[in-house]
């Protein structure tokens, strides 16, 4: 019989350049409809930049507490999760966590990764004495939503909308879902 070789682990220094990559590959999926693809930065000098401030976040994080996980099959880098402390001014540091990135190869979708992935960031979060989880999600990524909720988690009527320009003229709006720990 064989199994898939499919795992979730801390990530490594070593795996900066392969989350930089899937980071830029999905953010024009992630923000289509609301930033220009030609918006997002592409091409090696991107990914280079991308992998220096992940390796230096992997290497030196600013709270013992943040964590970066990776989905891996066969020791390939198909989804990331980063976690740390909530930092919402309605949400305590010490008993929040916020789900920060939760990040899945749409290539690679609906074949567990980001199930383990999510068990896995849920994990950590609890072995870190979070009590519960905070994430934001940009408001028309229904799919994201679904997947949540599926998982047990629920909106809880906070939202906001980021700048993600200079000129305040590309917005996204995103809500927080949240989820018990316990």
């Amino acid at each position: 019989m064989t199994t898939a070789d499919v795992s979730v682990r801390v990530a490594w220094a070593d795996d900066a350049p392969a989350i930089a990559q899937l980071q830029l590959r999905t953010w024009p999926e992630t923000y289509a409809g609301v930033v220009p693809a030609e918006a997002f930065p592409s091409g090696p000098e991107a990914v280079e930049q991308a992998a220096a401030l992940w390796h230096a976040s992997l290497t030196r994080p600013a709270d013992a507490r943040h964590r970066a996980l990776v989905a891996l099959e066969h020791n390939r880098v198909v989804g990331f999760a980063v976690t740390g402390p909530a930092s919402d001014p309605d949400c305590d540091p010490v008993s929040d966590a916020e789900l920060a990135e939760l990040t899945v190869d749409p290539a690679e979708r609906g074949r567990g990764h980001g199930s383990r992935l999510l068990q896995a960031a849920a994990d950590t979060m609890r072995a870190d004495r979070f009590s519960r989880a905070v994430l934001w999600a940009v408001a028309a990524d229904d799919g994201l939503r679904r997947f949540l909720t599926d998982a047990g988690w629920a909106t809880d009527g906070a939202h906001r909308e980021l700048g993600l320009d200079d000129e305040g003229t590309t917005t996204v709006k995103q809500v927080r879902l949240h989820t018990s720990l316990g």
